[in-house]
């Protein structure tokens, strides 16, 4: 098979989802047998103190006979996800000073136990 074949072959049907630092490839393969299946690929892009960066990727793939039960997987996760905690995002990315509700008790209880000392009293 040669290169051009082999590009023509990779390009089946591709999406692209670009999501601040990260883009997700969703595109669909040949086997070798022509039967298709899909890659979802995550890419991040990481920026070094000089200017210059790089991406690291991850590469899932998925065959026919498990998007039935992925799609129902993923959709249950993702409702999971929305009915215990809405769409609004929370995340240290976009609120920089965010507390974890922990990361305030042990505030709270090291301030609390913490006793006042006079030096003349020792």
């Amino acid at each position: 098979m040669s290169d051009k074949e082999h590009l023509e072959q990779e390009e089946i049907f591709s999406q692209v989802l670009r999501a601040g630092r990260r883009t997700y490839f969703f595109d669909v393969r040949a086997t070798k047998a022509e039967d298709y299946y899909l890659t979802v690929t995550e890419s991040k892009k990481f920026t070094h103190d000089d200017g210059s960066f790089h991406y690291k990727k991850h590469k899932i793939y998925l065959y026919k006979e498990d998007f039935a039960e992925f799609n129902e997987m993923l959709k249950a996760a993702t409702d999971y996800i929305l009915n215990e905690k809405g769409e609004e995002v929370i995340s240290e990315r976009h609120q920089k000073d965010f507390k974890r509700p922990s990361e305030l008790n042990e505030k709270t209880s090291n301030t609390e136990s913490f006793t006042d000392l006079n030096f003349e009293d020792i």
